[in-house]
């Protein structure tokens, strides 16, 4: 092996390690709510939508939403990273499970985030984040008893698993009805935006 190819592989092991720990930051900074450290995780232009942008704009955004819940933890589950052709750019999955103190209640999320990556000044950080989930449901309740949704009650159904094309064609042609009393129709893939969600 050649040198120069040791230290592209090298480089690569070390982008990889760096972005793992973009989603654990991320967890400790929600669950601490430490604004100033979670915003410091996304690259400063970061793109809110009607939101705006920057990092203010996303301090803006996130401080009313985690005071809706008391205690939180985030739990990582799983991160898969997917380094590009460009050295500083990348993609990622990650699972989470994260359980939130509601008044009374202790709601529980599967949650997955969709992110996007980029390397500023030799640092790895998010430049989009998307959080999708499978449901958001009291610790005392089974999703399926509450449409996967008692928390926010949103008009539509979480988009997972219906969003991944992959799960509609599994289903395609078989019984769902066989293991499930609530199939979900399958969502069309959106495009990730810029609007992190704890």
């Amino acid at each position: 092996m050649s040198e120069p190819d040791l230290a592209a592989r090298i480089a690569r092991l070390e982008a990889r390690q760096e972005i793992g720990q973009l989603p654990v930051r991320y967890a400790l900074a929600v669950d601490r709510r430490d604004l100033d450290a979670w915003t410091e995780l996304f690259v400063p232009d970061v793109e809110l939508g009607r939101h705006g942008r920057g990092r203010e704009a996303l301090r803006d955004w996130i401080a009313p939403q985690v005071a809706t819940f008391y205690r939180s933890v985030h739990l990582i589950c799983g991160h898969r990273i997917e380094l590009g052709p460009e050295p500083d750019a990348a993609t990622g999955q990650v699972y989470c499970r994260a359980e939130h103190e509601v008044g009374d209640r202790w709601v529980v999320m599967a949650i997955r985030y969709d992110d996007t990556y980029r390397r500023l000044g030799g640092e790895w950080l998010f430049a989009r984040r998307r959080e999708t989930h499978w449901y958001e449901a009291d610790v005392t309740e089974r999703p399926q008893a509450v449409d996967f949704d008692s928390w926010h009650r949103a008009s539509t159904p979480p988009p997972l698993p219906g969003r991944d094309p992959s799960f509609a064609a599994f289903w395609a042609g078989r019984d769902a009805a066989a293991v499930t009393d609530r199939p979900i129709d399958p969502i069309d893939p959106i495009e990730p935006l810029g609007e992190p969600r704890a």
